[in-house]
């Protein structure tokens, strides 16, 4: 088939099952599921409608021109002043509940919608939005020049282009009133700083979390609540700054997604004051497990020393008995040392490298092999040296068979029998 010049069409209709536009990967941040988009009427309920800008940036305006509006619609809408340019995110009845959350001060926030984006408004879009990052390292530079101890973090362009938002963030108090003053020389436009906080600079910016999810203040966090250290004592977690902070270096924010139910767990364990007295010996406490409801204790306070596992309501018992003058024989209940609460390991008596034994084999096999041939080789190389051997000393048998000139065996004698009979 030829997928090059094929011919795709998007399907945006409600054909199968839930509306495409109230599910599926959201195409913005903060995207907001609308499981009563396939509800008859829903639009209709009210005018007001969801609009996303740049990143986390979100507004809400009426739709006084009653425009049919959908999920993934490019509007442009009032702004103070000229017009910005958004895409809608969320119609109907949800919206209000948006409204609501977003803790509007008063209802002139909220403006109107002009119309469906044209492509005159189009061009304005892109080309206001292809100098904001330029913009942003000249006013970068122009802040240091100015000894302003601040970071500009992004900034962002009006659909119009005739205002600019510079979002910074800084520690104390900055007098930026000449930078605005060089920065409205400089790029000719309305000026607008707004200051952001680490967390919200990280979920403008995005990314993901050491949980392999993308962060929670990207994708559905709007309101930032504080996140203290004792939350973290709460859960029984250790207090490693590198492990306890998020992307913006501050404290995560799901130290506070559990946190209630272990408040309301820890409520059953044992102070770890409270000594547990039985007639073998005392125990402390050890350390927690709270929501499985489980202690841990230890004849020693500072080492773990013949530790026992009981439940939080065998430990409230014990405590109410050495209350009345009475010791257990041992902290088990029953005076029994069973321990059937106890989660079973099935590869307790497994070994790490049980899965090496065939390949241990195989490379045995392999070795006696290698050796099998080296050991031929061996015998070849010593069988070929030894009929070299063989043949060098048949030559030299052969060359000792043969008469010496200076030996007196041979025809020597008759020559030395003509010398004498010459001399005389």
């Amino acid at each position: 088939m030829d997928y090059k010049n094929m011919k795709l069409k998007i399907m945006t209709g409600c054909d199968r099952g839930l509306c495409r536009r109230a599910c599926g990967r959201q195409d913005h941040q903060l995207n907001t599921y609308d499981w009563l988009a396939d509800v008859p009427g829903n639009t209709e309920s009210t005018d007001l409608v969801e609009v996303q800008f740049k990143n986390t940036r979100k507004g809400y305006y009426h739709n006084v021109n009653n425009l049919d509006l959908k999920k993934g619609d490019i509007v442009a809408v009032e702004a103070n002043p000229g017009h910005d340019i958004g895409v809608v995110t969320l119609t109907g009845r949800l919206v209000s509940l948006q409204v609501k959350k977003a803790n509007l001060k008063s209802a002139d926030d909220i403006k109107r919608v002009y119309r469906i984006a044209k492509p005159v408004d189009m061009e304005k879009y892109y080309e206001a939005k292809g100098r904001e990052h330029s913009t942003m390292i000249k006013s970068r530079q122009i802040a240091k020049d100015l000894g302003l101890d601040m970071k500009i973090g992004d900034v962002e362009y009006q659909g119009d282009g005739n205002k600019a938002i510079f979002y910074y963030i800084a520690d104390e108090r900055v007098d930026f009133r000449q930078l605005i003053k060089d920065l409205a020389a400089t790029f000719h436009v309305r000026i607008e700083m707004k200051q952001i906080g680490a967390r919200q600079e990280a979920g403008r910016i995005g990314g993901t979390g050491p949980c392999g999810r993308e962060l929670c203040c990207a994708t559905w966090m709007k309101n930032f609540v504080s996140v203290s250290t004792n939350a973290a004592r709460f859960q029984d977690i250790s207090l490693n700054p590198q492990k306890l902070a998020g992307m913006c270096a501050k404290l995560k924010c799901c130290l506070n997604y559990e946190v209630d139910d272990y408040i309301e767990a820890g409520k059953n364990i044992p102070s770890k004051e409270v000594i547990l007295q039985t007639k073998d010996n005392d125990y402390y406490l050890f350390k927690t497990d709270i929501l499985a409801g489980l202690v841990s204790y230890s004849t020693s306070k500072g080492i773990a020393a013949n530790l026992e596992t009981i439940s939080a309501d065998r430990a409230r018992e014990i405590i109410e008995m050495n209350k009345r003058g009475e010791k257990p024989l041992t902290l088990k209940e029953d005076d029994t040392n069973s321990q059937n609460d106890r989660h079973i390991d099935l590869l307790a008596g497994e070994s790490i490298t049980r899965f090496d034994k065939s390949k241990n084999k195989n490379k045995k096999r392999n070795n006696k092999r290698n050796n099998g041939q080296g050991k031929g080789e061996q015998n070849r190389a010593n069988q070929e040296m030894a009929n070299k051997g063989n043949k060098g000393g048949g030559n030299k048998n052969r060359n000792n068979k043969t008469p010496d000139r200076n030996t007196p065996s041979g025809p020597a004698p008759k020559q030395n029998q003509g010398n004498q009979k010459n001399n005389a």
